[in-house]
């Protein structure tokens, strides 16, 4: 039996905060204020302001000085969602979520048969702010790695506390991508996959994701190792009655390094595997399902105490060693690879 080997690239230590109020910073800024190039595509519905005036490019990003840091930074390609900020920020890790054009997906790539590189390419223009598809014109200071680039430097002289240089390259013109951990949730979580396969980064983590069915970008060659892909989904989701959550799981490379398995039923650290999926009672509501696996009304609690009963999970997928994996296994022949729309 043939394992991947993974060899551990020996990384600085990173530095230590020193700040003499230690404390858990939050901040909500406008991606307008801080880049005054960033502007409104509304053919795809990715605007600054709403119709009634109220902005719609707020970013959000978190650190705790408190908690000593592990060096990474999580960009969060969703909504905002505090509880799991504080989640990552006890972990020692640094968090940001920016505006970027993720309101394309109902309005573009709706022809049927959809091009099979249609939807990643959208993605990876929306991601990098490069010439990927026909069907978008982001440029750079609209796509989500200069959005993120621009809001860590802001932060680096806003926040001096925080030590969010470390994640700037040493010329200063891009970020430190092997420092960050890119991840989202369904839509999003679909985008940090496609990035990640452009861009070699820490660690991508897939919440209820990726999917785009109709796509083959999944088995493209990867720059981030297949082992850095971690993913987390309830069993009820439409995505895996659908085979979109195996299928895409397969195609990246994560059934090498693990069966799927239930938190639920198998303790903590999950046989080292990257798939993890749970099945506690959602009343059969597919839509709760979805969005069960990230903090929040809908994920799983103690009835007794209240308490989440996925707190071990998020710690595993956002901060498991990449280089301990599990058994490698085959791909499952009952999950249809070959979708057509």
């Amino acid at each position: 039996m043939s394992l991947l080997v993974c060899v551990s690239t020996v990384m600085a230590a990173p530095p230590s905060f020193d700040d003499p109020d230690p404390q858990h910073y939050k901040f909500t800024t406008r991606a307008s204020e801080i880049d005054s190039r960033v502007k409104s595509h509304p053919e795809i519905n990715f605007l600054i302001e709403t119709d009634k005036g109220k902005p719609a490019d707020l970013q959000h990003a978190s650190v705790d000085t408190r908690v000593a840091p592990r060096g990474e930074l999580v960009i969060w390609l969703m909504g905002h969602n505090s509880g799991l900020f504080d989640r990552l920020n006890s972990y020692g890790l640094h968090a940001m979520q920016v505006h970027y054009a993720n309101k394309w997906f109902g309005i573009c790539c709706q022809e049927k048969p959809v091009g099979e590189h249609c939807r990643g390419n959208i993605r990876l223009e929306a991601a990098t702010g490069e010439d990927f598809s026909d069907e978008v014109d982001i440029p750079k200071p609209d796509g989500m790695m200069q959005r993120a680039y621009q809001y860590v430097k802001w932060l680096a002289k806003e926040n001096p506390q925080g030590k969010w240089e470390q994640f700037l390259s040493e010329d200063g013109k891009d970020l430190r991508w092997d420092k960050v951990i890119i991840s989202g949730a369904s839509h999003g979580s679909t985008t940090a996959a496609r990035f990640a396969k452009h861009v070699k980064v820490a660690r991508v983590v897939a919440l209820c994701g990726p999917r785009d069915q109709y796509q083959t970008w999944q088995a493209l060659p990867s720059a981030t190792p297949e082992n850095r892909y971690f993913g987390f989904s309830h069993v009820l989701d439409g995505g895996w009655t659908a085979d979109h959550y195996c299928r895409s799981w397969e195609l990246i490379g994560m059934h090498k390094f693990g069966p799927i398995v239930n938190v639920d039923k198998v303790p903590f650290p999950y046989q080292n595997t990257r798939r993890l999926v749970t099945d506690f009672d959602v009343k059969g509501d597919a839509n709760a399902a979805h969005s069960s696996v990230q903090p929040g009304s809908r994920a799983y609690r103690d009835k007794a105490t209240g308490k989440f009963m996925h707190e071990d999970v998020w710690r595993y997928l956002y901060t498991h060693p990449v280089e301990l994996v599990g058994q490698p296994t085959a791909m499952d022949s009952n999950c249809n690879k070959e979708q057509q729309q």
